[in-house]
């Protein structure tokens, strides 16, 4: 029990230094970029970061709806992201915290502040400042439309997830095993199921 609960504080604790570090990362270059351009590529950019908090999303409900079983016997014919799609099956509850509530969560968070500086630039270009009527128009079409594309996308990507788990996980498995393989970027280790199991089997023998 006492060995559950420290597991958890600690992970709860890697996750929260992972998403202040990630915060502050995706929060200087959406600001360094919007900085040097118009309402149009800004508002372009809110949506790019709405599209990566729903794509994170979907793959975060996909980990946990999916099956480990199929993807045995992907790995038994060798194919590659087999052995990761399995990984992130039996890490899924931390795989899916991560997509969901680190990247999901920060993309939020960035695609409000975002927004605000485009809605700020779209009344600056209608003639009209800080504080007008025009903003305050524009201000509310545009956070809804961002909050219905958000919620909208999210519904679907979940429904995708849900049904299509498998094939999904695998493909995150295959660009797991290409950022491992030909970038040397190991994302989390085997978690040692297989090892305790021989070492289980020996002591049984013996």
């Amino acid at each position: 029990m006492r060995n559950s609960w420290k597991k958890s504080i600690n992970f709860s604790l890697t996750i929260a230094v992972i998403t202040l570090v990630l915060a502050a990362i995706f929060s200087i270059i959406s600001t360094w970029i919007l900085a040097g351009v118009g309402w149009a590529i800004g508002m372009l950019i809110v949506f790019i970061i709405v599209f990566m908090g729903i794509f994170f999303d979907t793959i975060g409900v996909a980990a946990t709806a999916a099956d480990e079983t199929p993807f045995h016997s992907m790995s038994a014919k060798k194919l590659p992201g087999a052995r990761h799609a399995m990984l992130i099956t039996r890490n899924a509850d931390r795989f899916a915290s991560f997509c969901n509530d680190v990247i999901g969560d920060i993309s939020g968070i960035i695609s409000g502040t975002a927004s605000a500086f485009v809605v700020l630039q779209l009344a600056l270009s209608f003639g009209h400042g800080e504080g007008s009527l025009v903003q305050f128009v524009v201000s509310v079409v545009f956070t809804s439309v961002i909050a219905a594309l958000t919620v909208g996308g999210k519904s679907i990507g979940k429904t995708l997830a849900i049904h299509f788990s498998t094939p999904i996980i695998y493909h995150v498995g295959r660009i797991l095993y290409v950022l491992e393989v030909k970038l040397k970027i190991k994302v989390f280790p085997d978690n040692g199921k297989r090892k305790s199991k021989k070492k289980t089997k020996s002591k049984n023998h013996q």
